[in-house]
């Protein structure tokens, strides 16, 4: 195998000048992919946006574009041997006229049908996202907008029409509660590889997924530190290049180490391959991984709540409010919305929601092996306000769960 930091180092010769000054609106989908799979990839674009304009009215339609990866110039090249392969979904922004909840209602089941159509053709998953340009400029700045507007790939309109955007534009501005839901996300994913990894039946599909989001960690944790120092870019290999240069003036014992998996994870999102490791492989790999991020949790909460976490357990028995940043009224209709009636008596019926889902994955990922396990079913069934039984129950509540509130 290729080593990592050659292969990173080919990448940013093949991107010409240092990633975050070249223009958003880049000719490629890849940095180095083949020219077949940049013309597939174009093709597809083509197609969608025939379709998107099939299914919506001129008059509603305001823009369309890629994000992600490829809408960034820096998807994924998988490797095989008939070529080069797409690998990361494309995602699809539909800027639309009027209110976005009515759009979604009205919208959103024809383009899912047009996404599955595309999808077989395109080799990878293809989704469509409903937003106004309206609600993106009066949004709060967040990883996913900053992300979005400062990379992407119109298809339909033109940078113009990100006037009134420019807030999003200052990674300075992304706070940190941002950076705990990157972690709570990609933290997640290593909870659903843990399940796969316990199952009686481990087939490759379960060994990918697994890879798959051992490295989404890596990365997640070294963007998590960037975040936190305001040092976070849109490019992927322009943040490689920051943190490798990061220099802090506090104790940090882990940050080597996440310099080390964040190199890993950077050749996995240029280069993604099928993995082959066995299922013991993979899982001290995920030891080693959730051990890192236990650290890098606590830490980061620590610093974002102003309130020294010594343990998860500590953590997760905190009655600090973990999301100071949300309004009660809110969420106590986000509570009434997700739970019912009974979730609304006591302190915690003002509460956002999603500190349950911190508490819970905590619980999961990091204090089961400390834990007796009717302990530790009671407690993430209290989160979860579900009955739970087994390990796997617990684990597809907090799913469901997540998923609605991430």
């Amino acid at each position: 195998m290729i080593d990592a930091a050659d292969t990173i180092q080919t990448m940013e010769t093949a991107s010409g000048q240092p990633s975050s000054e070249r223009p958003n609106q880049g000719k490629r989908f890849t940095v180095d992919g083949s020219d077949e799979l940049e013309t597939h990839l174009e093709r597809t674009c083509r197609k969608t946006l025939a379709g998107v304009q099939h299914l919506i009215p001129e008059r509603k339609l305001e823009g369309l574009l890629l994000a992600g990866g490829y809408g960034r110039g820096e998807g994924g090249v998988l490797r095989t041997e008939t070529g080069d392969e797409p690998y990361n979904d494309l995602e699809f922004y539909v800027f639309l006229r009027g209110n976005n909840f009515l759009n979604e209602h009205r919208y959103q089941p024809g383009l899912q049908d047009l996404a599955e159509h595309l999808s077989p053709a395109a080799r990878v998953e293809v989704e469509f996202k409903i937003l106004s340009l309206n609600k993106l400029r009066r949004s709060p700045v967040s990883i996913f907008y900053y992300d979005l507007v400062m990379g992407h790939r119109w298809l339909r309109g033109e940078e113009g029409l990100l006037s009134g955007c420019e807030h999003h534009r200052d990674a300075k501005r992304i706070p940190l509660a941002e950076a705990t839901r990157l972690m709570m996300n990609r933290c997640s994913g290593l909870l659903l590889a843990r399940e796969r990894l316990e199952r009686a039946e481990f087939s490759p599909g379960d060994a990918d997924f697994v890879g798959r989001n051992l490295a989404k960690a890596q990365l997640a944790f070294g963007d998590t530190v960037l975040s936190a120092f305001g040092g976070y870019d849109w490019s992927c290999l322009e943040r490689h290049k920051r943190l490798k240069q990061l220099k802090v003036s506090e104790d940090l014992p882990w940050l080597s180490e996440v310099q080390r998996h964040y190199t890993s994870g950077v050749e996995f999102k240029f280069r993604p391959r099928r993995t082959a490791a066995s299922r013991r492989a993979l899982l001290g790999k995920h030891n080693e991984l959730s051990s890192l991020g236990a650290q890098l949790w606590l830490w980061l909460e620590s610093r974002r709540l102003n309130c020294p976490f010594v343990s998860a357990r500590d953590y997760a028995c905190s009655s600090v409010n973990k999301c100071p940043e949300t309004c009660g009224w809110r969420n106590r209709a986000l509570n009434l919305r997700t739970f019912g009636l009974s979730a609304l008596p006591g302190p915690r019926g003002s509460l956002y929601p999603r500190e349950r889902v911190f508490h819970a994955l905590v619980w999961l990922l990091w204090q089961r092996e400390k834990t007796d396990e009717s302990e530790l079913l009671r407690r993430v069934a209290g989160e979860l306000r579900v009955v739970v039984g087994s390990f796997s129950d617990a684990v597809a509540a907090y799913t469901s769960l997540w998923r609605r509130l991430s």
